[in-house]
């Protein structure tokens, strides 16, 4: 009788222990799992907000048509495109503008673009270049702001433009999309590819005497 006490007794005890313990065992648990969510969300919310591209293409052409012919032809090397509409040129691009016959008027290219979609406006950096085969004029520049809506160009930098056998120079410039017609604001000055600063000199040939008879 007693040893059936004593079992019993060492049964609930062990019952009223494991009661006592499994909710300590639960609650240190859910502790822990609390305390790695917090850590998680933490993290999360001190991480870099992602500022990249979402997509982007690779050796590409863009052809833009009126009325079945092609008036503009884009290439590059790589297009990325951003959340927010802008796009990203890192290798520069070259474009082709042709007239409603498909002949080229107006070429560009540059080694860096960047389009916000806000302005509507590329801004091209680098060796910049811009040339009418309606006229021959060429410019040259370090940037160059294209509004596509306007068709037009603009820069405040110094500015190199080649026409026939002259050259014109200055800082800051104005043009339409074809380069037909373009004002320099400051110009610095006009003169012939023969007095061209930088245009390497001829090499002086010594004259030989003619040897005598």
């Amino acid at each position: 009788m007693k040893d059936d006490l004593r079992i019993n007794f060492i049964k609930q005890r062990n019952q009223v222990a494991t009661w006592n313990l499994t909710p300590g065992r639960f609650l240190v648990l859910g502790l822990l799992v609390w305390s790695f969510s917090c850590n998680q969300n933490k993290d999360i919310l001190n991480a870099p907000e992602y500022d990249g591209p979402l997509s982007s293409l690779d050796s590409a052409t863009t052809l833009l048509s009126d009325s079945g012919v092609v008036v503009m032809k884009m290439q590059y090397a790589r297009q990325s495109n951003f959340e927010n509409g802008d796009r990203e040129w890192p290798s520069g691009f070259e474009i082709e503008w042709s007239d409603k016959k498909g002949v080229v008027t107006t070429y560009f290219e540059a080694n860096y673009v960047y389009y916000t979609k806000a302005d509507n406006l590329y801004r091209a950096e680098g060796d910049v270049l811009v040339k009418s085969y309606k006229n021959g004029d060429e410019l040259k520049t370090e940037e160059l702001f294209w509004d596509q809506s306007e068709k037009t160009f603009y820069t405040e930098k110094f500015v190199t433009i080649k026409s026939d056998d002259e050259l014109h120079t200055g800082e800051g410039l104005e043009a339409n999309q074809d380069f037909t017609e373009y004002h320099i604001i400051n110009p610095d000055g006009t003169f012939t590819l023969e007095d061209d600063p930088n245009r390497p000199a001829s090499p002086s040939v010594p004259l030989v005497p003619a040897e005598e008879e």
